[in-house]
């Protein structure tokens, strides 16, 4: 079951699609972070949701968030698919131990392999403040999320 409103944020340490590592703890007390999981990259809605963000960005930084997109890919998959789409914010390998970070924010689907459309809103305090998972067809909204964002 996915993590709800009220939880608090499970922390995590990935590396990026440059090699850099990522801890969410070090985005506490500084900014509020949307966790964004996708299946896969070069798939079409996967695309299509995270090049909109590319295009929005401003409506996350001028919210004094930042934007971390998890997916089961390798590294190197992240780094040639945000070269290709100009993608400017981490995306962050969840590659291995394969899924561990998907499954602790319960996202995870284990007969696909690979992680479900899950979002999560953190405050600074890393409290989950809103939450969305859709099916791996299924693209999310980003109004949604800017939404969420100006009621923290």
């Amino acid at each position: 079951m996915a993590l709800q409103v009220g939880d608090e944020a499970p922390d995590f340490e990935l590396k990026d699609n440059h090699g850099r590592t990522v801890r969410l703890s070090d985005f506490r007390g500084e900014k509020n972070v949307v966790l964004l999981f996708y299946p896969f990259a070069f798939t079409g809605v996967c695309t299509g949701e995270l090049c909109e963000l590319r295009d929005n960005l401003p409506q996350f930084t001028d919210r004094d968030t930042q934007l971390l997109a998890v997916s089961n890919d390798s590294m190197h998959t992240l780094r040639v698919f945000g070269e290709q789409e100009g993608l400017e914010y981490p995306l962050l390998s969840d590659f291995w131990p394969h899924g561990n970070v998907s499954r602790a924010y319960g996202v995870f689907d284990e007969d696909k392999g690979c992680a479900v459309r899950g979002t999560f809103i953190l405050d600074k305090t890393g409290t989950v403040r809103w939450t969305v998972v859709n099916g791996l067809p299924d693209a999310r909204d980003l109004t949604d999320y800017v939404k969420a964002l100006d009621t923290l």
